[in-house]
């Protein structure tokens, strides 16, 4: 018993840490943004960045403090309305396009709403009883790595809002070594045959949609060591690759033409020359860095171009399982892909942070992979249509968020993401 008791103590103790920390880290990604910051949506896909603060404060309050704490009085009822994103078991919620409209509650008053409900989630976690402590903590765990996926949102979100204005805004200023030299693009084989990819429950924290462990067959294939550069991506661009319905899927040119792409996301061209913007402003091209904010489409024109594919999820996920989780991360503090690598990145370079890797495969369920019972069963499952997976991070992803396992989704059109190529090929 006594051991028990110990035992416990420690998960209380780990489960206050990490909710410190993680909370911590939503609070400083906002510290540079101005009052006027916080209400803006210039697009339905990103969302203001007081909503991101208080809709993962909703999180805790909905599905944990109104569950364990007895006789639990709302902070605000229209809360509940406000902040739920898009659990309909939990109720009607406001519309996601219409989030930039909420000049209210204040930037404080969201503000006091975290502090209060972190009061009472540290109250909950001290005093919760024993034999309730383990299922809070597995909520606790959950809403963390949901409030993770925020601060990730809330960084890309940020840069877009900022991107639009003419003024174009510095969210922080920072000098970037200009002068690394991106790796060698090489090739490295993997046999393929009877493989299993995908996490089990018992293996640590991951997301349902991970789940089961499971069988598929790969032919042999080819990966490259690094992804896509920007200067590898301009000779496409150069060479007409927007102006040629050849290397992309009907949807995609579709797209390029609705659109009028002419370049990634954030590119922009003057006199002869091209920049790009980023969250330390409107800068120089910087060739030698990974290209971002990629659609699926524009991913898989590219690889058409060059005579190469994208990866099966599976593909990645073999590839990448024993390296070292290692890489450009939020905690880094520089918010933009860059060239140089770190030592212990492996052989795969830039298979975890910098820039999420769209993959060829469809965001579908695993075989035998069951959603989670109840509001939670919305959190992945309902998503599983047109959406196209990614792997392994970005530079706003925190690195104590991903994993091998990790199955990002999006629509094929998205690109306001940190999202960049990497190529595959098959072994012939």
């Amino acid at each position: 018993m006594v051991q028990q008791s110990i035992q416990l103590n420690e998960l209380r103790e780990q489960l206050l840490h990490a909710y410190e920390a993680t909370r911590t880290m939503t609070n400083t990604l906002v510290e540079p943004l101005e009052t006027e910051d916080f209400t803006i949506q210039s697009i339905p896909d990103v969302s203001p960045p007081k909503w991101h603060m208080a809709h993962t404060t909703w999180f805790f309050e909905t599905f944990i403090l109104k569950e364990y704490c007895e006789n639990y009085k709302s902070f605000h009822e229209e809360f509940e309305y406000l902040f739920n994103s898009y659990y309909e078991s939990v109720g009607s919620y406001f519309p996601r396009h219409a989030r930039g409209l909420l000049s209210r509650p204040s930037i404080d008053k969201v503000r006091s709403y975290r502090s209060d409900i972190d009061e009472e989630m540290v109250t909950l976690i001290q005093e919760i009883d024993d034999s309730k402590l383990h299922q809070v903590a597995d909520l606790v765990e959950i809403g963390l790595n949901h409030e993770q996926q925020h601060q990730e949102l809330l960084m890309t979100d940020i840069k877009y809002n900022f991107s639009i204005n003419p003024l174009k805004p510095v969210y922080r200023s920072l000098e970037v070594n200009s002068k690394e030299k991106a790796t060698p693009l090489e090739w490295i084989s993997f046999e393929g045959g009877l493989i299993e990819t995908g996490i089990n429950e018992d293996d640590g924290f991951s997301f349902d949609n991970e789940r089961p462990i499971h069988k598929s067959w790969l032919e042999p294939f080819k990966l490259a060591t690094r992804t896509v550069t920007n200067g590898e991506y301009l000779a496409f661009i150069k060479a007409g690759g927007y102006k040629e319905a050849t290397y992309w899927l009907s949807d995609g040119w579709a797209t390029v033409k609705k659109e009028n792409w002419q370049a990634p996301l954030h590119w922009v061209e003057k006199d002869g020359e091209w920049y790009t913007f980023t969250l330390h402003g409107l800068v120089p091209l910087n060739i030698e860095e990974p290209v971002t904010h990629i659609s699926y489409y524009e991913a898989e024109a590219y690889a058409s171009f060059v005579g190469k594919r994208l990866p099966s999820e599976s593909e990645w996920e073999l590839a990448v399982r024993d390296q070292p989780i290692a890489g450009n991360f939020v905690e880094d503090g520089i918010y933009h892909p860059v060239a140089s690598v770190k030592e212990n990145e492996g052989r795969i370079k830039k298979a975890y942070g910098d820039v999420w890797e769209w993959t060829k495969s469809p965001y579908m369920p695993y075989p035998g992979n069951k959603p989670l019972d109840g509001a939670l069963g919305e959190y992945n499952a309902k998503f599983m249509s047109s959406q196209m997976i990614l792997r392994g991070g970005s530079c706003v992803t925190s690195v104590s968020h991903i994993r091998p396992t990790y199955r990002n989704f999006f629509g094929p059109d998205k690109r306001w993401q940190f999202t960049g190529i990497r190529l595959a090929d098959d072994e012939l």
